[in-house]
């Protein structure tokens, strides 16, 4: 029989739960390497993507500023000059045609006291306004401030302003140039 003897000075040491702690240790570490691996290749391939795009929208951007520099140019040249006021002409005289004479007419009508004729209409549109320049002949001095009054209380017209006042060197009549806003449109 042979018996085992331990001369050392010191008793052995088991090792068992520092390895069992380790390899715990090791495969957590592996797992959270491989978890954050795949993190990584995600956020990396998703950035990718959105790098992608952001060129792409870059470059159609470049495009469009391209293009809008071309047309800068275009709308620049004396050809579009042209073309431009001959639109900005013909808009005006739209815009003549769908003035309401009509109205103006029937509402000057009806404050127009006795012995006051109108000369003169030229209307300007403004916005929804139309900024009226007249000229209007009375005969007495008595019509002019009854057609004035009459102008100030209408609805229709709004901050009448008198440009001249002048006689007619051939007649008694007094011609007066008179600006307002017609806000009925």
């Amino acid at each position: 029989m042979q018996l085992r003897l331990n001369l050392s000075t010191s008793p052995r040491e088991n090792k068992r739960p520092f390895l069992a702690a380790a390899a715990l240790l090791g495969t957590v570490g592996v797992l959270a390497l491989l978890f954050l691996s795949h993190a990584a290749y995600t956020s990396w391939r998703a950035n990718r993507d959105i790098r992608s795009s952001i060129a792409r929208l870059e470059q159609q951007i470049h495009d469009s500023q391209t293009k809008q520099q071309a047309l800068d140019s275009y709308f620049k040249s004396q050809q579009a000059q042209q073309v431009l006021d001959r639109a900005t002409f013909l808009n005006s005289l739209i815009g003549e045609r769908s003035f309401p004479w009509t109205k103006v007419f029937m509402d000057l009508g009806e404050i127009l006291p006795a012995g006051v004729r109108v000369i003169s209409i030229s209307p300007r549109l403004d916005g929804g306004r139309a900024l009226i320049k007249f000229t209007v002949s009375t005969t007495t001095d008595e019509s002019k401030v009854k057609f004035l009054e009459a102008l100030e209380h209408s609805k229709d017209f709004a901050d009448i302003q008198v440009q001249a006042e002048h006689r007619e060197q051939t007649s008694t009549d007094v011609l007066i140039d008179l600006t307002a806003w017609y806000v009925t449109i």
